[in-house]
Protein backbone atom coordinates (compact mmCIF):
# COMPACT_ATOMS: atom_id res chain seq x y z
CA UNK A 1 0.00 0.00 0.00
CA UNK A 2 1.49 3.30 -0.79
CA UNK A 3 -0.65 6.43 0.51
CA UNK A 4 -1.08 9.42 -1.46
CA UNK A 5 1.00 12.26 0.81
CA UNK A 6 -1.00 15.58 1.66
CA UNK A 7 1.63 17.86 -0.37
CA UNK A 8 0.42 15.89 -3.76
CA UNK A 9 -2.20 18.19 -5.15
CA UNK A 10 0.28 21.67 -4.51
CA UNK A 11 3.14 20.14 -5.70
CA UNK A 12 1.06 18.87 -9.39
CA UNK A 13 -0.12 22.56 -9.61
CA UNK A 14 3.20 23.96 -9.50
CA UNK A 15 4.15 21.85 -12.02
CA UNK A 16 2.05 23.61 -14.24
CA UNK A 17 3.17 27.26 -12.94
CA UNK A 18 6.98 26.55 -12.81
CA UNK A 19 9.39 24.65 -15.55
CA UNK A 20 10.24 22.48 -12.19
CA UNK A 21 9.79 22.05 -8.89
CA UNK A 22 12.71 20.85 -5.60
CA UNK A 23 11.31 18.21 -3.43
CA UNK A 24 13.76 18.16 -0.04
CA UNK A 25 13.44 16.13 2.68
CA UNK A 26 15.15 13.44 5.19
CA UNK A 27 16.24 9.86 3.43
CA UNK A 28 13.93 7.64 3.71
CA UNK A 29 10.59 10.25 3.71
CA UNK A 30 9.55 9.10 0.59
CA UNK A 31 10.94 11.55 -1.94
CA UNK A 32 11.14 9.08 -4.87
CA UNK A 33 8.22 7.43 -4.19
CA UNK A 34 6.23 10.69 -4.03
CA UNK A 35 7.95 12.03 -7.07
CA UNK A 36 7.12 9.04 -8.85
CA UNK A 37 4.20 8.69 -8.13
CA UNK A 38 3.46 12.59 -8.89
CA UNK A 39 4.37 11.89 -12.20
CA UNK A 40 4.37 8.73 -13.28
CA UNK A 41 5.14 9.09 -16.52
CA UNK A 42 8.23 11.37 -16.14
CA UNK A 43 11.72 9.65 -16.73
CA UNK A 44 13.73 8.53 -13.82
CA UNK A 45 17.52 9.45 -12.91
CA UNK A 46 19.03 8.50 -9.93
CA UNK A 47 21.94 11.31 -9.60
CA UNK A 48 23.99 9.11 -7.08
CA UNK A 49 25.02 6.11 -9.55
CA UNK A 50 27.88 6.85 -10.77
CA UNK A 51 26.78 6.78 -14.86
CA UNK A 52 24.58 9.06 -14.46
CA UNK A 53 27.23 11.39 -12.65
CA UNK A 54 29.68 11.02 -15.42
CA UNK A 55 27.36 11.69 -17.97
CA UNK A 56 26.48 14.53 -16.39
CA UNK A 57 29.51 16.29 -15.84
CA UNK A 58 31.32 15.11 -18.81
CA UNK A 59 28.43 15.93 -21.62
CA UNK A 60 26.06 18.17 -19.99
CA UNK A 61 24.60 19.58 -23.04
CA UNK A 62 24.11 16.14 -24.38
CA UNK A 63 22.56 15.11 -21.17
CA UNK A 64 19.61 18.24 -21.00
CA UNK A 65 18.86 17.08 -25.18
CA UNK A 66 18.44 13.37 -23.79
CA UNK A 67 16.87 13.65 -20.60
CA UNK A 68 14.08 16.55 -21.46
CA UNK A 69 10.24 16.85 -21.52
CA UNK A 70 9.43 15.16 -18.12
CA UNK A 71 12.22 14.25 -16.09
CA UNK A 72 12.61 13.30 -12.20
CA UNK A 73 16.55 13.77 -11.25
CA UNK A 74 16.39 12.30 -7.99
CA UNK A 75 19.40 13.06 -5.52
CA UNK A 76 20.38 15.94 -8.07
CA UNK A 77 22.65 17.76 -5.18
CA UNK A 78 25.53 15.15 -6.08
CA UNK A 79 26.41 16.78 -9.49
CA UNK A 80 25.86 20.79 -8.58
CA UNK A 81 27.70 21.60 -12.08
CA UNK A 82 24.21 20.65 -13.39
CA UNK A 83 22.08 23.89 -12.32
CA UNK A 84 23.33 26.62 -14.75
CA UNK A 85 22.58 24.11 -17.33
CA UNK A 86 19.36 23.65 -16.11
CA UNK A 87 18.86 27.36 -16.14
CA UNK A 88 20.28 27.77 -19.67
CA UNK A 89 17.22 24.81 -20.79
CA UNK A 90 14.50 25.76 -19.20
CA UNK A 91 14.83 29.04 -20.36
CA UNK A 92 15.05 28.29 -24.01
CA UNK A 93 12.26 25.52 -23.62
CA UNK A 94 9.85 27.65 -21.35
CA UNK A 95 8.12 24.38 -20.63
CA UNK A 96 5.76 23.93 -17.34
CA UNK A 97 6.90 21.03 -15.46
CA UNK A 98 9.47 19.75 -17.30
CA UNK A 99 11.66 18.79 -14.45
CA UNK A 100 11.58 17.21 -10.62
CA UNK A 101 14.22 17.86 -8.83
CA UNK A 102 14.93 16.14 -5.20
CA UNK A 103 17.52 16.30 -2.48
CA UNK A 104 18.06 14.78 1.03
CA UNK A 105 20.79 17.54 1.89
CA UNK A 106 18.79 20.56 2.66
CA UNK A 107 20.73 23.51 2.16
CA UNK A 108 23.42 22.12 -0.37
CA UNK A 109 20.31 21.70 -2.68
CA UNK A 110 19.19 24.93 -1.72
CA UNK A 111 22.47 27.01 -2.06
CA UNK A 112 22.39 25.96 -5.85
CA UNK A 113 18.87 26.56 -6.35
CA UNK A 114 19.25 30.19 -4.92
CA UNK A 115 22.04 31.02 -7.12
CA UNK A 116 21.46 29.38 -10.61
CA UNK A 117 17.24 28.96 -10.79
CA UNK A 118 15.83 31.59 -9.23
CA UNK A 119 12.34 32.37 -9.83
CA UNK A 120 12.25 29.48 -11.93
CA UNK A 121 11.71 26.93 -9.65
CA UNK A 122 9.22 26.35 -6.78
CA UNK A 123 10.71 24.06 -3.90
CA UNK A 124 8.73 21.61 -1.23
CA UNK A 125 9.82 20.18 1.61
CA UNK A 126 8.94 16.84 2.13
CA UNK A 127 9.23 15.17 5.44
CA UNK A 128 8.42 11.56 6.66
CA UNK A 129 4.23 10.84 7.48
CA UNK A 130 1.91 13.01 8.88
CA UNK A 131 -0.40 12.25 11.56
CA UNK A 132 -2.64 13.08 8.88
CA UNK A 133 -1.61 11.30 6.36
CA UNK A 134 -1.78 7.88 8.60
CA UNK A 135 -5.17 8.20 9.78
CA UNK A 136 -8.07 6.06 8.58
CA UNK A 137 -5.19 4.09 7.00
CA UNK A 138 -4.11 0.49 8.77
CA UNK A 139 -1.23 1.95 9.92
CA UNK A 140 -3.06 4.23 12.60
CA UNK A 141 -2.05 4.04 15.91
CA UNK A 142 -3.98 4.74 18.93
CA UNK A 143 -1.58 6.30 21.51
CA UNK A 144 0.84 9.56 21.19
CA UNK A 145 3.25 7.07 22.89
CA UNK A 146 3.01 4.66 20.04
CA UNK A 147 3.60 7.48 17.37
CA UNK A 148 6.60 8.99 19.11
CA UNK A 149 8.93 5.96 19.56
CA UNK A 150 7.64 4.15 16.11
CA UNK A 151 8.51 7.49 14.18
CA UNK A 152 6.98 7.88 10.72
CA UNK A 153 9.44 7.39 8.44
CA UNK A 154 7.28 5.61 5.31
CA UNK A 155 9.47 2.15 5.12
CA UNK A 156 8.81 1.61 8.90
CA UNK A 157 4.62 0.95 7.80
CA UNK A 158 5.08 0.21 4.52
CA UNK A 159 7.62 -3.02 5.08
CA UNK A 160 6.63 -3.78 8.79
CA UNK A 161 9.98 -2.74 9.82
CA UNK A 162 10.49 -2.78 14.15
CA UNK A 163 11.81 0.53 14.91
CA UNK A 164 14.39 -0.82 16.92
CA UNK A 165 14.88 -3.03 13.39
CA UNK A 166 15.02 0.45 11.47
CA UNK A 167 17.07 3.10 13.36
CA UNK A 168 20.40 1.32 14.05
CA UNK A 169 20.63 0.48 9.79
CA UNK A 170 19.24 4.21 9.25
CA UNK A 171 21.93 5.34 11.85
CA UNK A 172 24.85 3.31 10.19
CA UNK A 173 23.22 4.49 6.71
CA UNK A 174 23.36 7.74 7.87
CA UNK A 175 26.96 7.97 9.15
CA UNK A 176 28.91 6.24 6.87
CA UNK A 177 27.35 7.63 3.60
CA UNK A 178 26.56 11.14 4.52
CA UNK A 179 28.80 12.22 7.21
CA UNK A 180 31.51 11.16 5.15
CA UNK A 181 30.48 12.58 2.10
CA UNK A 182 29.58 15.75 3.57
CA UNK A 183 32.64 15.97 6.21
CA UNK A 184 35.49 14.15 6.45
CA UNK A 185 34.91 12.73 10.20
CA UNK A 186 37.47 10.49 11.10
CA UNK A 187 36.09 9.01 14.48
CA UNK A 188 32.33 7.86 13.73
CA UNK A 189 31.53 6.77 17.18
CA UNK A 190 32.75 10.18 18.48
CA UNK A 191 29.84 11.49 15.99
CA UNK A 192 27.41 9.18 17.16
CA UNK A 193 27.91 10.13 20.86
CA UNK A 194 27.71 13.63 19.41
CA UNK A 195 24.59 12.67 17.91
CA UNK A 196 23.10 10.91 21.21
CA UNK A 197 24.10 13.61 23.18
CA UNK A 198 21.85 16.04 20.62
CA UNK A 199 18.69 14.04 21.23
CA UNK A 200 19.26 14.17 25.32
CA UNK A 201 18.63 17.82 24.42
CA UNK A 202 15.77 17.72 22.61
CA UNK A 203 13.67 21.00 23.22
CA UNK A 204 16.62 22.63 25.27
CA UNK A 205 18.48 25.69 24.42
CA UNK A 206 21.37 24.59 22.25
CA UNK A 207 24.56 25.81 24.45
CA UNK A 208 26.84 24.47 21.67
CA UNK A 209 30.04 25.32 24.13
CA UNK A 210 28.06 22.84 26.94
CA UNK A 211 27.04 20.27 24.17
CA UNK A 212 30.96 20.54 23.05
CA UNK A 213 32.04 19.98 26.43
CA UNK A 214 30.37 16.71 27.36
CA UNK A 215 31.21 15.18 24.19
CA UNK A 216 35.02 16.25 24.06
CA UNK A 217 35.32 18.39 21.11
CA UNK A 218 35.71 21.97 20.35
CA UNK A 219 33.02 24.35 19.75
CA UNK A 220 33.84 24.90 15.93
CA UNK A 221 33.66 21.10 15.73
CA UNK A 222 30.14 21.61 17.04
CA UNK A 223 29.15 24.08 15.14
CA UNK A 224 30.50 21.96 11.87
CA UNK A 225 28.86 18.70 12.63
CA UNK A 226 25.73 20.30 13.80
CA UNK A 227 25.71 21.90 10.15
CA UNK A 228 25.79 17.90 9.09
CA UNK A 229 22.50 17.24 11.29
CA UNK A 230 21.00 20.61 9.80
CA UNK A 231 21.36 19.44 5.97
CA UNK A 232 20.67 16.01 6.11
CA UNK A 233 17.05 17.19 8.11
CA UNK A 234 18.43 14.99 11.10
CA UNK A 235 17.92 17.84 13.36
CA UNK A 236 16.81 21.70 13.27
CA UNK A 237 16.59 24.80 15.09
CA UNK A 238 13.42 26.82 16.37
CA UNK A 239 14.19 30.37 16.37
CA UNK A 240 12.73 32.43 19.79
CA UNK A 241 10.67 35.21 19.01
CA UNK A 242 11.48 38.40 20.85
CA UNK A 243 10.02 41.82 21.37
CA UNK A 244 10.49 44.44 23.75
CA UNK A 245 8.40 43.70 27.06
CA UNK A 246 10.73 45.74 28.94
CA UNK A 247 11.86 42.49 30.04
CA UNK A 248 14.78 40.19 29.57
CA UNK A 249 14.09 37.78 26.20
CA UNK A 250 15.95 34.37 25.66
CA UNK A 251 17.63 35.07 22.31
CA UNK A 252 18.96 31.91 21.69
CA UNK A 253 17.37 28.99 19.65
CA UNK A 254 15.96 25.91 20.75
CA UNK A 255 17.00 22.00 19.21
CA UNK A 256 14.14 19.68 17.89
CA UNK A 257 14.54 16.44 15.84
CA UNK A 258 12.40 15.82 12.21
CA UNK A 259 11.85 12.52 13.68
CA UNK A 260 10.41 11.78 17.33
CA UNK A 261 11.59 7.70 17.01
CA UNK A 262 15.27 8.45 15.84
CA UNK A 263 15.60 10.99 19.10
CA UNK A 264 13.62 8.25 20.76
CA UNK A 265 15.77 5.37 19.88
CA UNK A 266 18.99 7.42 20.45
CA UNK A 267 17.44 7.88 24.12
CA UNK A 268 17.22 4.29 24.36
CA UNK A 269 13.25 3.84 23.98
CA UNK A 270 12.15 0.54 23.18
CA UNK A 271 8.71 0.35 23.39
CA UNK A 272 5.88 2.69 24.31
CA UNK A 273 6.10 1.59 28.19
CA UNK A 274 9.61 3.25 28.41
CA UNK A 275 7.91 6.59 27.78
CA UNK A 276 6.12 6.38 31.15
CA UNK A 277 9.00 7.59 33.49
CA UNK A 278 12.06 8.26 30.67
CA UNK A 279 13.27 11.80 31.86
CA UNK A 280 12.82 13.32 28.38
CA UNK A 281 9.05 12.38 27.92
CA UNK A 282 7.59 15.84 27.92
CA UNK A 283 10.74 16.96 25.45
CA UNK A 284 10.11 14.20 23.04
CA UNK A 285 6.25 14.86 23.27
CA UNK A 286 6.93 18.68 22.68
CA UNK A 287 8.98 17.64 19.81
CA UNK A 288 6.47 15.36 18.52
CA UNK A 289 3.50 17.80 18.56
CA UNK A 290 5.41 20.84 17.13
CA UNK A 291 7.01 18.46 14.03
CA UNK A 292 3.23 17.74 13.10
CA UNK A 293 2.21 21.05 13.03
CA UNK A 294 4.94 21.72 11.20
CA UNK A 295 4.06 19.10 8.58
CA UNK A 296 0.57 20.59 8.28
CA UNK A 297 2.13 23.61 6.99
CA UNK A 298 4.80 21.86 4.55
CA UNK A 299 2.08 19.47 3.38
CA UNK A 300 -0.69 23.03 2.33
CA UNK A 301 2.21 24.66 0.67
CA UNK A 302 3.22 27.08 3.60
CA UNK A 303 6.79 28.03 4.70
CA UNK A 304 5.97 28.16 8.57
CA UNK A 305 6.63 31.09 10.11
CA UNK A 306 7.10 29.82 13.75
CA UNK A 307 8.75 30.61 17.04
CA UNK A 308 9.04 29.67 21.03
CA UNK A 309 9.29 32.37 23.61
CA UNK A 310 10.99 32.16 26.74
CA UNK A 311 12.06 35.66 29.34
CA UNK A 312 15.05 35.61 31.84
CA UNK A 313 12.30 33.80 34.93
CA UNK A 314 11.92 30.67 32.63
CA UNK A 315 8.49 31.84 31.54
CA UNK A 316 8.11 30.10 28.54
CA UNK A 317 5.54 29.49 25.42
CA UNK A 318 6.44 26.29 23.96
CA UNK A 319 5.08 27.22 20.04
CA UNK A 320 4.21 30.74 18.36
CA UNK A 321 2.53 31.38 15.04
CA UNK A 322 4.05 34.93 14.22
CA UNK A 323 1.40 36.39 11.40
CA UNK A 324 2.90 39.89 11.37
CA UNK A 325 0.14 41.94 13.01
CA UNK A 326 -0.88 38.90 15.17
CA UNK A 327 0.58 36.02 17.32
CA UNK A 328 -0.98 33.02 18.04
CA UNK A 329 0.08 30.90 20.91
CA UNK A 330 0.77 27.00 22.02
CA UNK A 331 1.43 24.99 25.49
CA UNK A 332 2.28 21.63 25.00
CA UNK A 333 1.56 19.29 28.07
CA UNK A 334 2.49 15.21 27.73
CA UNK A 335 0.01 15.33 31.00
CA UNK A 336 -3.36 13.09 30.02
CA UNK A 337 -4.82 15.38 32.87
CA UNK A 338 -6.00 18.63 32.26
CA UNK A 339 -4.39 21.43 35.17
CA UNK A 340 -4.35 25.08 35.53
CA UNK A 341 -0.54 25.15 35.25
CA UNK A 342 -1.46 24.41 31.84
CA UNK A 343 -2.79 27.95 31.43
CA UNK A 344 -0.12 30.33 33.54
CA UNK A 345 1.96 31.37 30.78
CA UNK A 346 -0.06 31.71 27.97
CA UNK A 347 -2.01 34.37 30.49
CA UNK A 348 0.88 35.92 30.95
CA UNK A 349 1.86 35.96 27.66
CA UNK A 350 -1.41 37.69 26.19
CA UNK A 351 -0.47 40.32 29.48
CA UNK A 352 2.37 41.20 27.80
CA UNK A 353 1.20 40.86 24.03
CA UNK A 354 -2.63 41.97 23.07
CA UNK A 355 -1.81 41.28 19.51
CA UNK A 356 -2.20 37.79 20.45
CA UNK A 357 -5.09 36.18 18.87
CA UNK A 358 -5.34 33.00 19.62
CA UNK A 359 -4.21 30.35 21.96
CA UNK A 360 -4.46 26.82 22.42
CA UNK A 361 -2.84 24.08 24.80
CA UNK A 362 -2.16 20.44 23.37
CA UNK A 363 -2.13 17.93 25.68
CA UNK A 364 -1.56 14.01 25.89
CA UNK A 365 -5.01 13.13 27.05
CA UNK A 366 -7.95 12.37 24.46
CA UNK A 367 -10.78 14.76 25.46
CA UNK A 368 -10.98 18.14 23.64
CA UNK A 369 -12.32 20.92 26.12
CA UNK A 370 -13.28 24.87 25.15
CA UNK A 371 -11.52 27.13 27.97
CA UNK A 372 -11.97 30.53 28.53
CA UNK A 373 -8.19 31.19 28.53
CA UNK A 374 -7.82 28.41 25.41
CA UNK A 375 -8.75 26.06 23.50
CA UNK A 376 -7.58 22.73 24.89
CA UNK A 377 -6.19 20.16 22.08
CA UNK A 378 -5.44 16.64 22.13
CA UNK A 379 -2.79 15.45 20.05
CA UNK A 380 -4.82 13.88 17.35
CA UNK A 381 -6.68 17.52 17.15
CA UNK A 382 -3.47 19.02 15.68
CA UNK A 383 -5.43 19.80 11.84
CA UNK A 384 -7.67 22.28 13.73
CA UNK A 385 -4.88 24.58 15.08
CA UNK A 386 -4.24 26.85 12.49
Amino acid sequence: MILKRHLNDRAASMLTKYPMIAVTGPRQSGKTTFCRQLCPGYQYLNMELAENQQHARQDPHHFFQLYKGGVILDEVQNVPELFPYLQYYTDLRNEPGEYILSGSQHFLLLEKITQSLAGRISIFNLLPFSLEELKGSPWEKNTWEEYLRTGFYPRIYEREISPTDFYPDYLQTYVERDVRQLLNVSNLALFRNFITACAGRTGQLLNLAQLGSDVGIDVKTVKSWFSILEASFITYRLQPWFRNFNKRIVKTPKLYFYDTGLAAYLLGVRSATDLESHFARGALFENFVINELLKNQFNAGERPQVFFWQDSNANEIDLLFDRVTSQSIVEIKAGKTVHPDFFKNLKLFKNLNPAASGSWVVYGGDQMQPRSDATVLTWKDLASLT
